[in-house]
C-alpha cells in the first residue's frame, strides 16, 4: 500500500478542514487503514511518561496495584524514586495527587477506567478540580472491549462522569501515536485532564508526523451524506464502514473527536451543515458521552437529527473484544448496516 504522510491546514472563510498527518492510501479516495497493523496503545503510554519524565524532573506517577496492566511498570522501572504505588486504594492515590499538585509536581494518576473515575468521583471532582490542581488522570481499559472482566471492569460511564466536572478536559486518543502526542500535551499544559485508552491493541491510523491539538477536531474523510462522529478504537471501525459504504455510493464524512471537552464546534457544526444528518459512534453509554456531547453543541448552533450508536443504557458482558463490539453494533461491517438503515429512513 503506498501511504502519504499528509500535513495540510487550511482556514477557508467559514470552515476548517484538516487531513492531519494520516495514512492514506493513493489508490482511492476512502482513507484506508491496516485493521491488522495494531500497536499496544498502553505501551505507547508507558513509553510516552518516560519521554516526559525524562525531560521533566517533576513528572510523577501513581498507580493503585495495576502498574503490569496500565503500563506505567515502564515509568517506575526507569524512575522508582518518581513512581508510587498506592495499592488498591484509588481515593487516596487522586488525594496524594492532588497534594503532589499543590507542590509543584506534575502526577499522572492511572489505573482501569472504571475505578479511576468511578471510585474516585469525590477526589477528582473536590481535591483536583475545584482548586484546578495539575491532575493528569489515565484511565486504561475503557469501554467493552475490557473483554473476558466483563461488566464490573467496563467503563461505560467514565466520559460523562468526567466531562460533567468544571475545569476537566476529557480525551480519548484513537491509536498509539495519538496517545503518545496527549501524553506530552498534557505534561506540558496546566490544568485536570482525564485521557481515557483501550485496553485492546488498536491499528496504526496517524503517521509520525502527527501533532495533538486540543482545539480541533480531524476531518479524516469528507463526505456529503452524512458526519459521522467517533473517537478512540472505534475511529479504525468508522473508518472501515466509510470505505464499505462509498462502494455502495454512499458519501461519509468521518469527523474524528479525540477531545470531548472542549469540543470544536466549529467544525462540528460545519461538518453537520454540509451534510445535513449526524452519526456518532462511541465505545461507551451512549447518555453523557460524545453523543451528548455532540447533541448539545448542534441543538444550539445547527439543529438537526443525531443518531447516537454506542452502548444503550445498559452494564457490558464478558466476552472477546472484537465479538463484543459486533454484539453491541460497533464492528464495521454492523456499523455500515446501522449508517445506511438510518440515512434510509430519512430520505
Amino acid at each position: 500500500m503506498l501511504q502519504l504522510v499528509i500535513c495540510l491546514c487550511y482556514n477557508v472563510s467559514v470552515r476548517f478542514w484538516f487531513a492531519l498527518n494520516t495514512l492514506i492510501d493513493l489508490n482511492g479516495d476512502v482513507m484506508r487503514i491496516d485493521k491488522n497493523n495494531k500497536k499496544s496503545i498502553r505501551s505507547a503510554f508507558g513509553n510516552a511518561l518516560i519521554e516526559v519524565g525524562a525531560i521533566n524532573p517533576k513528572v510523577v506517577v501513581l498507580d493503585a496495584d495495576l502498574s503490569c496492566s496500565t503500563q506505567t511498570q515502564m515509568f517506575a522501572k526507569k524512575f522508582p524514586e518518581r513512581f508510587f504505588d498506592c495499592g488498591i486504594a484509588e481515593q487516596d492515590m487522586v488525594a496524594t495527587a492532588a497534594g503532589l499538585a499543590a507542590d509543584g509536581k506534575v502526577p499522572f494518576v492511572a489505573s482501569f477506567a472504571m475505578f479511576v473515575t468511578g471510585r474516585t468521583y469525590d477526589q477528582i471532582r473536590n481535591s483536583v478540580c475545584y482548586p484546578q490542581f495539575n491532575v493528569k488522570i489515565v484511565g486504561t481499559h475503557g469501554g467493552i472491549t475490557v473483554g473476558e472482566d466483563g461488566a464490573s471492569h467496563q467503563a461505560l460511564e467514565d466520559v460523562a462522569l468526567m466531562r460533567n466536572i468544571p475545569h476537566m478536559s476529557v480525551v480519548v486518543p484513537a491509536d498509539s501515536k495519538e496517545c503518545e502526542e496527549v501524553i506530552k500535551y498534557a505534561a506540558l499544559h496546566e490544568g485536570p485532564m482525564y485521557i481515557r485508552i483501550a485496553r485492546s491493541n488498536v491499528p496504526v491510523i496517524f503517521g509520525e508526523d502527527y501533532h495533538f491539538n486540543i482545539n480541533k477536531a480531524l476531518v479524516l474523510e469528507e463526505g456529503r451524506d452524512v458526519s459521522v462522529f467517533t473517537n478512540g478504537e472505534t475511529l479504525a471501525e468508522v473508518l472501515v464502514a466509510a470505505e464499505i459504504l462509498k462502494k455502495e455510493g454512499i458519501s461519509v464524512e468521518v469527523v474524528h473527536v479525540p477531545v470531548v471537552k472542549p469540543l470544536d464546534i466549529e467544525t462540528v457544526v460545519n461538518s453537520v451543515r454540509k451534510t445535513g444528518f449526524s452519526v456518532t459512534v462511541e465505545n461507551h453509554s451512549v447518555i453523557g458521552g460524545l453523543g451528548s456531547a455532540i447533541c448539545d453543541i448542534l441543538c444550539e448552533y445547527y439543529p438537526s437529527k443525531v443518531y447516537k450508536i454506542g452502548i444503550y443504557d445498559e452494564f457490558g458482558q464478558s466476552g472477546n473484544a472484537a465479538e463484543l463490539l459486533e454484539y453491541y453494533g460497533l464492528s464495521a461491517d454492523i456499523l455500515a448496516k446501522r449508517i445506511k438503515s438510518k440515512l434510509k429512513g430519512e430520505k
